[in-house]
């Protein structure tokens, strides 16, 4: 059986986010202050759980069991979502978006890591080599005996 133990795209993936994460908040520090910073940190905080989530989830479900891997994604995305959805609830009904957190900052730096995450996934999974079927091991050759006659050529009679 052919198995990949390499995590690297989603690694890179969950880096580039980061990084991006980091720009945004150091835009939103320098542009709009304290609130607009803590807005985009908590939005490129809820970028990257989200994405990690699904993205390592569905991948060592596919390790494990690769024929329920579109089954486990599908339901991934759709508990993402609601993870979204929950969460913008919180914030909303605890008061934290009206005091302490930048609606904007926020929005912005959740789709610069939506937008951030897949472009790097898909860079990184496009680079690395990943081998499409396994190569038996290598047979020793079997010499014909000597009381074995060769066998003619083609169209030699």
């Amino acid at each position: 059986m052919l198995t990949t133990t390499t995590h690297g795209p989603l690694v890179f993936a969950a880096a580039v986010t980061m990084v991006a994460g980091v720009l945004v908040v150091l835009v939103g520090a320098l542009t709009g202050g304290g609130p607009a910073a803590y807005g985009a940190l908590t939005g490129a905080g809820i970028a990257l759980l989200v994405f990690s989530f699904g993205a390592f989830t569905v991948d060592a479900v596919a390790r494990l069991m690769p024929a329920a891997s579109l089954m486990v994604a599908l339901l991934t995305y759709t508990l993402q979502v609601l993870l979204m959805l929950v969460v913008f609830v919180v914030l909303t009904r605890s008061g934290v978006l009206d005091d302490g957190l930048d609606r904007t900052w926020l929005g912005g730096a959740i789709i610069a890591g939506a937008l951030a995450w897949p472009l790097a996934q898909l860079t990184a999974s496009a680079k690395v080599r990943i081998p499409t079927y396994e190569t038996p091991p290598e047979q020793p050759v079997d010499r014909p005996s000597e009381s074995v006659a060769p066998a003619a050529e083609g169209g030699a009679r």
